[in-house]
Parts: structure tokens; C-alpha cells; sequence
């Protein structure tokens, strides 16, 4: 779901220019040397902002070193139908949106997004939930309050 998220992302820096210009956007990847040519089209194609590559893990860290398989219950992995059914339906979703994805690399760490203050202090995090679209309206609200809270704290100096 990077892909789609990192469309997202990009989506919403082009609708929002002027609060995201009181942000520098990056996004952070575990792992390079196993799917290059794939890390190239996701920034080519989705998401045209620096890459980092974590190789502490901390960023995963810091969202609780989590992998897909924790997010999932016990009984959805009993019912083959239901992810299915999920699997599908996030295909679709995919298609319809012209974003190929692959299957190459690990795949199943989740990360997230951290929205940090002038001070350089994280203010917000959202949490990856894999198979879903970013809360884009939630995000842009953490940015308006975070820009308007950094304003505050400069006119108080």
C-alpha cells in the first residue's frame, strides 16, 4: 500500500500547497538492494520527495515495530474467504487508481506517518493500518494545528 499512500501524499501536496510548504516531506524504507528498480517507480511514479533509508529500523520502531500479520485477528486468518475478499477488493481499488504494485522485498513491516513541530519534536503520528487510504482530512487537520501551533510559538519569542 506504499504506492497508494505515497500517491496520497503527493496528492495532497499539490491540493494544499500553502500549509505543506510549512513542511519538508520525506518517506523512509527499510530496506534497499532488494528491489531498487521498485524503490525507482515509487519515486518516479508515486511519491517524488526524498527517500531515507532507516537502517536502525527506528522509524518502525517508534509505530511499535509492528507487522501485518499483528494488525490481523486471529479469526481472519482462520477465514480464507474474508481475505479473499479483502485481498480483492484492495486489488480493485488499486486498479482503478492505475497504481501496479509488486511483491518483491519484505512487505509485512508497517510504518506510518510522524508530522513534527519547528521545535523538532514529533506533535503527531498516524499509524500505518495496512489495506486502508490514508484519513487525508485527519492529516490535513494535524497540519493546520501544528503550523498554526509553530506561528503561535514564534510570535510569542
Amino acid at each position: 500500500m506504499c504506492r497508494e499512500h505515497g500517491q496520497q501524499l503527493t496528492e495532497l501536496a499539490a491540493s494544499e500547497p500553502k500549509i505543506m510548504s510549512n513542511f519538508g516531506m520525506f518517506g523512509v524504507v527499510k530496506e534497499t538492494g532488494v528491489d531498487d528498480k521498485g524503490l525507482r517507480e515509487f519515486h518516479k511514479d508515486y511519491f517524488s520527495y526524498p527517500l531515507y533509508r532507516d537502517e536502525n529500523l527506528d522509524f518502525y520502531r517508534s509505530f511499535g515495530d509492528k507487522k501485518i500479520t499483528s494488525s490481523m485477528s486471529w479469526w481472519s486468518l482462520l477465514n480464507p474467504y474474508k481475505i479473499y475478499k479483502s485481498m480483492k477488493a484492495i486489488g480493485q481499488r488499486m486498479k482503478s487508481k492505475n497504481i501496479e504494485g509488486n511483491m518483491v522485498g519484505e512487505g509485512l513491516k508497517t510504518g506510518g506517518i510522524i508530522v513534527f513541530g519547528n521545535d523538532g519534536k514529533a506533535k503527531y503520528a498516524y499509524p500505518e493500518k495496512t489495506g486502508y487510504t490514508l484519513e487525508t482530512t485527519d492529516l490535513l487537520a494535524a497540519l493546520k494545528d501544528v503550523s498554526s501551533s509553530d506561528k503561535c510559538s514564534k510570535n510569542e519569542l
